[in-house]
């Protein structure tokens, strides 16, 4: 079952990937929310977008099962992602945040508290392994 799992993570057709997995995106800027919007629907994922922590929370607080994982920047007006990740892995033990942040003295500091972070501009390949090894490691698979 491992060679089969292995296979469909690297098969030719990406958008198997995501699929059947919802994915809350926090980002404040709306070029860049866009961008990420698309290329998590181009894998599969089924995506929300809000453009602040405190959205994100609102959202989580009406269906904690609303989202499978919580993709968010770091740097945002208000609370920002690392806060955000830090509240979510408190009061929604089970659900997965995976930072992103297109500034180096962010990556250089280990302030992202042990959450993943994926460094501005990403690929493709990297974002879906990321949020593929997030989610699996978070919650058991469907199925």
């Amino acid at each position: 079952p491992a060679d089969a799992v292995e296979a469909a993570a690297t098969g030719s057709e990406p958008a198997a990937r995501g699929r059947g997995y919802r994915v809350l995106v926090v980002e404040d800027n709306d070029d860049v929310g866009q961008f990420s919007t698309e290329l998590l629907e181009d894998l599969g994922y089924t995506v929300r977008r809000v453009a602040s922590a405190d959205a994100a929370l609102a959202i989580l607080a009406e269906d904690e099962f609303s989202a499978d994982l919580v993709f968010s920047d770091v740097i945002m007006p208000g609370m920002n992602g690392v806060e955000l990740a830090g509240i979510v892995r408190e009061r929604y033990p089970g659900l997965p945040v995976v930072l992103t942040s297109g500034y180096s003295n962010v990556l250089a500091e280990s302030a992202h508290r042990g959450f993943e972070l994926i460094q501005k501009p990403y690929s493709v390949e990297l974002l879906s392994r990321i949020l593929r090894k997030a989610i699996s490691e978070a919650r058991p698979q469907p199925g």
